[in-house]
């Protein structure tokens, strides 16, 4: 059970100044030494950074699309803990849903499961009265959301405001906060430079959180609104990142060896995609039972790696190696078995040295935080990989020791020059290619991995050019794993997110990354680089992390 203070702030609809009222909220109670954190109802980064910046901590996303109604609960108490006031950002109006399951998907549907009270930010400009039929109707229309109140925006006067507050009182809805028509101006950069300058801390940005926070501060009853997010009742929700796998790290399990068995053959070769992936979530068993999968080894000799379900009493080593290999508590990286929660280890072959360091990979970002979801870094961390940060932008070398690289969708198209002149890194990012080590691209990853993009040289890791064009491609695509790879076994069906204005010629190679219905087959898979315009979330597939991390933390293939 998690007991965190939280709120839902809505709309009637996209346009009644949530976003800056949200970042404003988080603000003005952070500088009341308050510890708090937002969320981000959906797939966009860009709300998700603001609200990070405001809070002093990482804004995360809940999007039951991307990762399933089921784990929203999850999701939110792991990206919550310790926090005294959590705020949730809706997208579109209350009952909104893009693909039209708003019992699933809308913002009314995850206050429901977030047992969370909702808070609507209600832009008055050209409304008197009737906001209380309006409001009214929004808290009569579904019985299961808890309609705490209203936030009054673009209120003309004061005149204004007492007629607006009187029709409120008459229907029994509280008002919390009335903000004039200049207490919330559009002072945040433009949406087009996406997360860049959330990550980067920039000048502007801070003024403008800061700006914000002291409106909200000047005219919310702060007081009454954390009284209302402490009534929402304990949430039947364990902090952690995911149930379905334990996330133990080495330290752990050397503190616990009782808790994981292993048997390998003497060479597994987890670092040459498509042999070597191992899909944690394949060959399963019975629940308790030892499900196994056979993996290509060097050699064309079979190595199998052995998962149980945590709990059991076998003593790590008790399944005997065939060749010999043994087991490295460094290795531990966690996945999806059968729905139960188990962990397993990455092969160390004969000779190897034990305890051996962890694997770097760097996370495209900027000092701000990644352009991956925060909860990739996490479970990278909890795979057993050293996660170091590389800015796309300003640094010319990969971290040292770089064994792979991820690049999520968070990378805004609109920076292709300045990806462009970063040759040394572009060199660099090829070498790693060519070498077979992880390269994971999402969204403008995929332009960055190109050959060119308008005409300006990029990596040239694929054999593909970018062309911008008018009109936005948005969407969510529910997507069929076409090429074995570290992201996913051929024929795994996972959702993704699509926002992108670039096209690329050709659209995918000759192992395409993945397709789906009403489409033609998207992205590369070459070697040990995946990249596709279609974003993930890893959350839904944990077991992302733990294949990147035993590819990562494998030898290097002989030349």
């Amino acid at each position: 059970m998690t007991v965190v203070p939280r709120l839902v702030l809505s709309a009637p609809s996209s346009g009644h100044g949530k976003s800056v009222l949200a970042i404003g909220l988080l603000a003005a109670l952070a500088e009341r030494d308050l510890p708090v954190v937002g969320f981000k109802i959906g797939p966009d980064p860009v709300d998700a950074a603001y609200l990070g910046v405001a809070a002093g901590r990482p804004g995360r996303n809940l999007d039951p699309n991307l990762v399933g109604p089921q784990r929203l609960g999850r999701l939110f108490a792991h990206g919550a803990a310790d926090a005294g006031f959590a705020l949730v950002q809706g997208t579109m109006g209350l009952y909104d849903s893009v693909s039209g399951r708003p019992e699933e998907e809308s913002t009314a549907a995850v206050a429901a499961a977030l047992r969370s009270p909702v808070v609507l930010a209600v832009d008055v400009s050209a409304m008197g009265q009737s906001v209380a039929a309006l409001v009214h109707g929004f808290r009569s229309y579904d019985e299961q959301v808890w309609l705490g109140g209203v936030i009054l925006t673009q209120v003309a006067s004061s005149r204004h405001e007492s007629m607006l507050r009187d029709a409120l009182d008459d229907v029994g809805v509280p008002v919390y906060g009335a903000l004039r028509r200049h207490e919330l101006p559009p002072v945040l950069p433009s949406r087009r430079h996406g997360v860049v300058p959330a990550l980067r801390r920039e000048a502007e940005v801070l003024r403008a959180v800061r700006r914000l926070g002291e409106a909200a501060a000047g005219t919310v009853d702060l007081d009454r609104l954390l009284v209302l997010a402490r009534s929402a009742p304990r949430l039947a929700a364990e902090p952690t990142l995911v149930a379905e796998s334990a996330l133990v790290t080495g330290a752990a399990l050397a503190a616990d060896p009782a808790r994981v068995a292993l048997a390998a053959g003497p060479a597994l070769a987890l670092g040459s995609p498509p042999t070597g992936v191992l899909p944690l979530n394949a060959g399963v068993g019975p629940a308790g039972a030892e499900p196994t999968r056979p993996l290509p080894a060097a050699g064309g000799a079979e190595a199998t790696v052995v998962v149980e379900t945590i709990g059991s009493a076998r003593p790590v080593g008790a399944a005997v190696a065939a060749g010999g290999g043994t087991a490295d508590p460094a290795g531990v990286v966690p996945g999806v078995v059968g729905g139960e929660s188990t962990v397993a280890l990455a092969a160390r072959p004969p000779g190897a040295v034990a305890g051996a360091a962890r694997p770097v990979v760097a996370l495209a970002g900027g000092p701000g935080g990644s352009y991956s979801y925060p909860e990739t870094a996490e479970l990278l961390r909890a795979a057993g990989a050293e996660v170091v940060l590389v800015d796309p932008l300003r640094d010319e070398k990969l971290p040292p020791g770089t064994r792979a690289l991820v690049v999520g969708g968070g990378l805004p198209e609109s920076y292709a020059e300045q990806l462009s002149t970063n040759r040394r890194l572009c060199i660099a990012v090829a070498e790693l290619a060519r070498t077979g080590r992880p390269v994971l691209a999402e969204g403008a990853g995929l332009l960055w991995l190109a050959r060119d993009l308008d005409g300006l040289p990029m990596c040239g890791v694929l054999d593909a050019t970018a062309t911008r064009r008018d009109g936005l491609v948005v969407g969510y695509r529910r997507a069929t794993s076409r090429t074995d790879s570290v992201i996913a076994a051929s024929g795994a069906v996972l959702t993704g997110y699509k926002q992108h204005s670039v096209v690329l010629t050709p659209r995918a190679g000759r192992q395409p990354a993945w397709s789906w219905d009403g489409g033609a087959p998207e992205g590369f898979v070459w070697r040990g680089v995946h990249a596709s315009q279609l974003t993930l979330h890893w959350a839904a597939d944990p077991g992302i992390a733990a294949r990147l991390v035993a590819a990562a933390a494998a030898p290097d293939a002989p030349r």
